[in-house]
């Protein structure tokens, strides 16, 4: 029985590879129906060099509340990620900017710095690891882990990421809690802050309740 459980196991590993390999890559069809499995293949003979380009990592619209502006490449515009489990952003932070308590439930983040100076971090239910980054610095946010970003230097941020996802998740905590339409008192009650100031967070971010 044990010789028999070892072919099983070669040929299914034989099996596993030789099917991985058939397909190279998989440029994401975006005009087909998608499925829990994601994207269907663009017909081979369809795919052309410029499927693997991509030209839109530019400098994001800063003028919002938190001073951010992202540009991103994911299967969604760049087609070519389809299966292969990664995302481009740019991050651009005006002085005194942010990005505020968020997750990525799905998808490690790595954050490359260019220009100025960003402190990120992340938390755990017993710790905080935070860090001021210059150009040339990496940062690492483990997957689902709460974490922010702040500029706290001089003039413009300018930072890359690399996500572990072609179609990464975001859950921002200031929109979960006050740009929803949970009642005001039931926010209060369940974070401990004052009621008016829960309704003042909710008129800013367009909450209701």
């Amino acid at each position: 029985m044990k010789i028999i459980h070892i072919l099983f196991l070669f040929t299914f590993i034989s099996f596993t590879i030789c099917h991985a390999s058939v397909n190279d890559f998989c440029v994401a069809d975006l005009k087909a129906p998608t499925s829990n499995s994601g994207y269907p293949c663009k017909p081979v003979e369809s795919v052309t060099s410029d499927d693997f380009v991509f030209h839109g990592l530019v400098a994001g619209n800063t003028n919002n509340t938190f001073k951010l502006g992202v540009t991103y490449a994911s299967v969604t515009n760049f087609p070519a990620l389809n299966g292969l489990g990664v995302t481009a952003m740019r991050v651009d932070i005006e002085e005194g900017g942010l990005a505020p308590m968020h997750t990525h439930p799905g998808a490690t983040e790595l954050i490359i710095m260019v220009q100025g100076e960003l402190t990120a971090g992340f938390v755990t239910p017993t710790s905080t690891y935070s860090k001021a980054l210059k150009p040339g610095d990496l940062f690492v946010v483990p997957p689902g882990m709460m974490h922010y970003v702040l500029n706290t230097g001089k003039g413009k941020v300018i930072a890359y990421v690399a996500f572990s996802s072609e179609k990464p998740s975001i859950q921002t905590l200031d929109l979960l809690l006050f740009g929803n339409n949970l009642p005001s008192d039931l926010v209060a009650k369940t974070t401990y802050l004052d009621i008016d100031q829960v309704k003042k967070l909710k008129a800013h971010f367009k909450g209701s309740g």
